[in-house]
């Protein structure tokens, strides 16, 4: 599916005020910021998509990548409930979900490359020499997240910078994974930005009361990442790295 173009992506400064008025936010200097990672970390999309497909119909059930771009974000378990609903009118049992997903983490460990998105390592880098606390919010169970994560970024990630899907009770849409990561930092919404790059994701984020940065890596079309409520859509990382400097000054004299 073809992207639409990104509109008003530059003025950075007026969708932070836009956002913060619409939120009767006061004057809050941002101090941490949310990604997620498949998609945004991590150029691991179309693995995760082929591998879910050739999953899914290995137990009967027909279903195409584009399907897993759209439900990208959400706890896997979600993702089989919905996938057996669809194939057999019903929800899966406990059993189901475990081989399922247990099949799915292996064709995925073998089609990923491990490639990161690219200017992905110098934005997390540059956000973290101007001093901001970084999280990791991700739907994600795997369990060589940490080090996936050490061999592209350092030390910039650890457990206690982490949100999986292991460690919540409610998945992306809901707010629940991104309420946590601020709990985490022990900041109010108003002091964070999110940059996700999935409609789930930033659903997840917006209901969550933050400032949702949405960076289009995939290939669902733009108009998908607005309706999700995204405050910006951007077209590559390396274009939100050159914004993060208007931003963070922004955020020091925006208000309601």
């Amino acid at each position: 599916m073809e992207k639409k173009e990104s509109m008003d992506y530059n003025n950075v400064t007026e969708a932070l005020q836009a956002f913060r008025t619409e939120k009767a936010y006061r004057h809050a200097p941002l101090r941490s910021c949310f990604f997620d990672m498949d998609g945004v970390l991590f150029d691991s999309m179309p693995a995760h998509a082929r591998s879910w497909v050739e999953a899914a119909g290995e137990c009967g059930i027909a279903a195409e990548p584009l399907d897993f771009y759209r439900w990208e974000g959400q706890k896997g378990s979600d993702t089989i409930k919905i996938l057996f609903e669809r194939g057999y009118g019903r929800l899966p049992t406990e059993k189901e979900i475990a081989d399922m997903y247990g099949r799915k983490s292996q064709l995925f460990a073998l089609y990923n490359s491990g490639s990161v998105i690219d200017d992905a390592p110098a934005l997390v880098s540059d956000v973290c020499d101007r001093g901001l606390r970084i999280m990791l919010v991700t739907g994600s169970s795997q369990t060589d997240i940490l080090q996936r994560l050490q061999r592209s970024y350092g030390d910039n990630f650890s457990p206690a910078n982490m949100v999986t899907g292991a460690d919540v009770h409610r998945g992306k849409p809901h707010p629940e994974p991104y309420l946590k990561a601020l709990e985490c930092v022990g900041m109010s919404p108003s002091e964070a930005f999110v940059v996700e790059n999935a409609p789930l994701g930033v659903r997840a984020a917006v209901d969550a009361g933050i400032f949702t940065i949405a960076v289009n890596t995939g290939c669902l079309p733009d108009a998908d990442l607005w309706d999700a409520g995204a405050s910006l859509v951007l077209p590559s990382m390396a274009v939100l790295r050159s914004l993060l400097g208007d931003l963070l000054t922004a955020s020091l004299s925006s208000s309601a």
